[in-house]
């Protein structure tokens, strides 16, 4: 496995970008919801990434990362034919997808990305899928054009009103569920926040509703638990119980706190950076 970068794309100058990665193996085993762990030198740290695309017949997987520490920094380093020493995966349960109707798929910042790769799965499987994307403003939105070319609906909201919706994705959804009362499922992937209040629209409708949770992992493989979360009152790990779960039963306070509890080492480690690199 070669782990060599074909194409790199700044699809937000600064701050988020894409990769294509030479990684056969990977590539042929991958289902949407699956995630890679990537190491980007033999002293860096494990950084859980969900897959948002695959090219079974390139050997390839497509990767979007938001650059917010030090290691994703690093990796911004890296350019085109450039090689990642480790990529290990696919790691985590994959999406459990069957044909079952009209599916909304809602997706904001980087979890954009990951939600592609879902939403392609439940048009493949034959679903109506309804793309749902939020962002501040038009030109932090991502994968517009790859949604449009299967999705029959591609729904925007923006902060700012740049375009579509002004406001949030949870408006439109609320929208989007108030008129159709067939919708078999709803799948957010993004901030903790916005998952939070997606589950929270989709309860007073009954809809099965999956988010994927980005919990702090390290190993990945379910032996160090710093991926454990609160499911209705059970703990479970993000990294092999997940990491996708029923959004009506996550505890959104305990993953905040989790999230936040190395806030201070992550910006000590960034500030080196920062000094090391200018």
């Amino acid at each position: 496995m070669s782990n060599k970068i074909l194409t790199k794309k700044a699809l937000i100058p600064g701050q988020t970008s894409m990769l294509v990665i030479d990684c056969p193996q990977i590539a042929a085993k991958a289902k949407p919801g699956n995630f890679v762990i990537l190491r980007i030198h033999d002293k860096g740290e494990r950084v859980p990434l969900t897959i948002a695309d695959t090219d079974r017949e390139a050997g390839t997987i497509t990767i979007v990362y938001l650059v917010v520490g030090k290691s994703s920094a690093l990796l911004e380093t890296l350019n085109e034919g450039d090689t990642i020493l480790d990529v290990c995966g696919p790691l985590g349960k994959p999406t459990h997808i069957e044909k079952s109707g009209t599916v909304i798929c809602v997706g904001g910042g980087t979890g954009i990305a990951a939600m592609h790769h879902i939403a392609k799965g439940h048009h493949m499987a034959g679903n109506h899928v309804v793309a749902i994307v939020g962002a501040r403003s038009k030109d932090l939105l991502l994968f517009c054009d790859e949604l449009g070319g299967f999705c029959p609906e591609l729904l925007i909201a923006t902060d700012d009103g740049s375009t579509g919706h002004k406001g949030f994705v949870t408006d439109v959804l609320r929208e989007r569920l108030e008129k159709d009362k067939d919708v078999s499922e709803v799948v957010a992937i993004g901030p903790v926040p916005m998952m939070e209040a997606v589950s929270k629209v989709t309860k007073p409708f009954g809809v099965k509703t999956t988010v994927s949770l980005n919990s702090i992992m390290v190993d990945g493989v379910g032996m160090c638990g710093a991926c454990r979360c609160n499911i209705g009152g059970e703990t479970k790990f993000a990294c092999v119980d997940g990491p996708e779960f029923d959004g009506h039963k996550v505890d959104f306070n305990e993953l905040r706190m989790r999230l936040a509890q190395y806030k201070e080492q992550e910006n000590i480690s960034m500030d080196l950076f920062r000094r090391d690199h200018g």
